[in-house]
């Protein structure tokens, strides 16, 4: 991705304060940053961390980029931060705004059990002129297929995308983000069951 947090303030319907940086890759977890240069830090209200406890650490790191959801202090003049209602849906529409440019094949991946071996396999089974992305790790959540989408550069192929749920609801939101051309179910099963009331709801 490529984007001026201008940009990302007009596609998540966010408001810019400070400067208009240039950023192409975006992190949630302040232990993940190695490198400060064109990253914007998306600070998650979690269950158990609040992002926002560590932008004064990311912005010691050379972080200059934020996305917040709600109102915090700017660590040096020259930052700048975008600020939304919820940083999680703010993330989820830049996802599917990216996607929405992306020119080659989507394919999800889903089920109960067995998406990462699924992912990986068809990955890695791709011919070598075939130039693919496969999300990382079981980037499979909420956030992570976001972040998974946003990793895009543009000039894949086709693009290998892991999608879970743990609630009703959920797959809905995934499927808006993804638009996938191609879906792969391994398999539904009891995996994951305890907030569903019956296996259709899975689907």
């Amino acid at each position: 991705m490529d984007y001026l947090l201008s940009d990302i303030a007009r596609i998540v319907g966010g408001e810019l304060q400070g400067a208009d940086l240039r950023v192409r890759e975006v992190a949630t977890d302040s232990r993940s940053v190695v490198a400060s240069e064109g990253v914007v830090f998306a600070a998650i209200d979690g269950k158990n961390h609040d992002g926002h406890n560590y932008i004064r650490r990311m912005s010691e790191r050379g972080v200059e980029a934020f996305i917040v959801e709600r109102d915090v202090e700017l660590p040096t003049k020259c930052c700048g931060v975008v600020r939304v209602d919820s940083t999680l849906d703010a993330l989820q529409r830049l996802a599917a705004y990216h996607r929405s440019n992306f020119k080659g094949t989507v394919v999800a991946i889903t089920g109960s059990n067995g998406k990462t071996i699924v992912k990986e396999w068809a990955a890695r089974s791709m011919p070598d002129r075939v130039r693919s992305f496969a999300s990382p790790k079981s980037y499979n959540s909420q956030l992570g297929v976001a972040l998974s989408l946003v990793m895009l550069e543009g000039n894949e192929e086709v693009a290998f995308i892991e999608a879970g749920i743990s609630e009703p609801g959920e797959m809905e939101r995934l499927e808006a983000m993804i638009r996938p051309d191609i879906v792969v179910v391994t398999s539904i099963g009891d995996a994951h069951s305890a907030n569903f009331k019956s296996e259709r709801q899975k689907i």
